[in-house]
C-alpha cells in the first residue's frame, strides 16, 4: 500500500503554472522552499528576489514557473486543498456507516495536519501554517472570477462538494449542505488562527480543538433539522 501511495501525483490545475514545478529538481526545490521562506517572514515580505537567494538561483529562474508570488499561493494553497481531497478520499470510502463517515470527513479538514512521508518536498505542517494564515488571500483579489473561471480553485471546491455529499448523506433533507461544508472548512482555519493569536476569544485550545467544535456543531445542527 505504501508503494501505491509513494506514487501518487497531486494535480494541479494547469492555468496556476507557467511551468510544472513538478517536472524538475529546480522547481521542487522553488516549491519546498518557499513554504519555508513564507512560514518565516510571512507573504507579504515574500517575493521571487529573496526566493531565488535562498535557492542559490536567479530570480528570472523561479518567474519561468510562476509569473507572480500571487499565483504561487494559489498553486501552494490548490495543492493543500488537492492533499486534504486525497485523504477524504483515502480514509472515508470504505466507511459505511453515514454518521461514521460524517464525523472522519470533519476530522480530516479540521484536524491538525502531520507530515505525509508520501510527499518528501511538501512540508505539510508549514504548508498548513500557511494556509491557516494565508489562504484567504489566494482569492480575495479583483481577479477572482477570472482566476475562478480559469480553474484556479478546483481544488478547494471539490473538498467543498465532497463534504457537502457526505453531510447530505447523513441528511438528506437538510437544504444547506454546500454552505455548512463551507463553513466548517472555513471556519476551522479561523478558529485555528484563533487559538493562536487570539486565545481571549475562543473555545478551542488544544484540549477543545476546532475537530470537537465542529463534530458537535454540525451533529446538533443536523439532528435539529431531521424531518
Amino acid at each position: 500500500m505504501r508503494s501505491i501511495l509513494s506514487n501518487i501525483k497531486i494535480e494541479i490545475p494547469q492555468g496556476i503554472y507557467l511551468k510544472d514545478p513538478e517536472s524538475s529538481t529546480l522547481g521542487k526545490k522553488i516549491i519546498e522552499n518557499s513554504i519555508v521562506l513564507i512560514v518565516e517572514i510571512g507573504f507579504e515580505d515574500f517575493n521571487f528576489k529573496k526566493l531565488g537567494k535562498l535557492i542559490c538561483s536567479n530570480e528570472s529562474s523561479i518567474y519561468r514557473y510562476f509569473e507572480s508570488k500571487h499565483m504561487l499561493l494559489v498553486y501552494l494553497t490548490s495543492w493543500y486543498w488537492s492533499w486534504i481531497e486525497y485523504q477524504l478520499v483515502l480514509e472515508t470510502y470504505s466507511i459505511n456507516n453515514n454518521e461514521e463517515k460524517l464525523k472522519k470527513a470533519i476530522e480530516i479538514v479540521t484536524r491538525t495536519t502531520k507530515e505525509d512521508t508520501n510527499f518528501s518536498h511538501i512540508n505539510e505542517v508549514l504548508l498548513n501554517q500557511i494556509v491557516i494564515n494565508e489562504n484567504s488571500k489566494s482569492y480575495l483579489t479583483k481577479n477572482v472570477d477570472t482566476e475562478n473561471k480559469d480553474g484556479c480553485f478546483m481544488s478547494y471546491k471539490r473538498v467543498v462538494t465532497r463534504l457537502s455529499e457526505i453531510i447530505s448523506s447523513y441528511n438528506n433533507v437538510y437544504n444547506y449542505n454546500l454552505s455548512l461544508a463551507s463553513t466548517i472548512i472555513e471556519g476551522a482555519l479561523h478558529q485555528h488562527f484563533m487559538k493562536t493569536h487570539f486565545k481571549s476569544i475562543t473555545n478551542c485550545n488544544s484540549k477543545n480543538t476546532p475537530t470537537i467544535f465542529f463534530t458537535d456543531l454540525a451533529l446538533k445542527l443536523l439532528l435539529l433539522n431531521e424531518k
